[in-house]
């Protein structure tokens, strides 16, 4: 399976084609919808949030609420493009009308895309790059993540996030089963499994909201249900593992990914980090799970734990310092959008990029084209395993 994204943030629309969806998965607007929602909540959001309600239309790929095995289109209007009509227009404008709009952006934020894609693509208004790499995106991308865990929910694999560090202030509490973390999480305002620790959290964000500062954190993605042996050690490109962790770094602000304990591997003898193997009459598993559900590329069976670091939002309301790629006289960088801390929006839009990485390694390895075939391959599969 692959999807491409399209639209600008203050643009008409936001615009995915998801292709190579089996047929006969059902799938309602809702589904898609129940995740968009899931994305626009979370303390800390600044303004878009109230001015956008998400919703997600589906144009093609889907009859009667089943997927056809047909390219899937699914449309998420910009209700702001009212205001953005002149400014973002796709008709070409006069001289007069561009002094008139008087929005070119030529003073780069400093961690943003503004400088490097200018100088990449020879843009002079910097608001050709910020429009497309805004994090506004990855509103789509959770409506193709959508569709990915619906693919997996028919196959009896859930996913599930949860933010386990904010600012410094970290979730004393590992979860326990992923219908805990769904249950918990949603009702966090930081999507916290740590009651005290969220309360800390959003003092920590409402600190830096009066400081004109913004803040970063930790989210942990969990899935359960995924049987052994998914991906490749065969490739380097084949190793699901390797998928993971760049989805991961392809989310907006992310700087950095683990897979179990991670770097903490690094301060282990082996002894306390590799996984032991047990056997019982489910079938092989480990005693521990450091791995965090890989070894060699591939699935061991055991639940994935995957982490990603995002950096603190770079535009701040007491701004850095920059340099007008016009006049080259330093300023101090103006301020496109308001969120100090994005993180519990973040782990939603991880769950959709890892949810998409396993739906398509699962699709391409157990049968592509109908959900009936893919679920009794992988059943088969399954039943090998434990048998083994």
């Amino acid at each position: 399976m692959r999807y491409l994204t399209a639209g600008e943030s203050h643009g008409p629309q936001l615009t995915t084609i998801i292709e190579g969806v089996p047929a006969g998965l059902p799938l309602l607007a809702s589904d898609i919808n129940e995740e968009l929602a899931r994305r626009q909540k979370g303390y800390g959001r600044g303004r878009r949030m109230q001015i956008e309600k998400d919703q997600a239309e589906i144009l093609s790929g889907v009859r009667h609420g089943y997927t056809l095995g047909g390219p899937i289109a699914l449309v998420v209007e910009n209700n702001d493009f009212k205001h953005w009509t002149k400014i973002m227009g796709a008709a070409p404008i006069t001289e007069e009308e561009a002094k008139e709009v008087k929005r070119q952006i030529t003073r780069p934020r400093p961690g943003h895309a503004d400088l490097n894609g200018a100088i990449k693509y020879g843009h002079r208004d910097m608001r050709n790059v910020l429009e497309r790499s805004s994090a506004r995106e990855t509103t789509v991308r959770v409506a193709a993540g959508a569709v990915a865990k619906r693919i997996l929910k028919e196959l009896g694999i859930q996913v599930a996030s949860h933010v386990i560090e904010i600012g410094g202030v970290k979730s004393s509490r590992t979860y326990t089963s992923i219908e805990e973390v769904q249950r918990i999480t949603e009702e966090s305002p930081v999507r916290c499994l740590d009651a005290e620790a969220g309360t800390r959290m959003m003092q920590a964000i409402d600190d830096a909201k009066a400081n004109g500062d913004s803040i970063g954190g930790i989210v942990e993605v969990i899935v359960e249900g995924v049987p052994v042996g998914v991906g490749s050690y065969t490739h380097y490109d084949h190793k699901l593992d390797a998928k993971l962790a760049a989805a991961m770094m392809s989310i907006n602000a992310f700087k950095g990914v683990e897979i179990g304990i991670g770097f903490e591997a690094a301060r282990r003898p082996g002894s306390q980090v590799h996984d032991e193997i047990i056997w019982n009459e489910n079938g092989y598993g480990r005693s521990t799970n450091n791995a965090g559900g890989f070894e060699g590329g591939m699935t061991t069976g055991m639940p994935i734990v995957v982490r990603g670091v995002m950096k603190p939002i770079p535009t701040l309301y007491k701004p850095l310092r920059s340099v007008d790629i016009e006049t080259k006289e330093a300023f101090q960088a103006s301020i496109e959008r308001s969120d100090s801390c994005a993180v519990p929006a973040a782990s939603v839009v991880a769950e959709a990029v890892v949810a998409w990485e396993l739906a398509t390694a699962i699709v391409e390895q157990f049968g592509r084209d109908r959900m009936d075939l893919i679920k009794e391959n992988l059943d088969k599969h399954r039943e090998y395993a434990r048998e083994f």
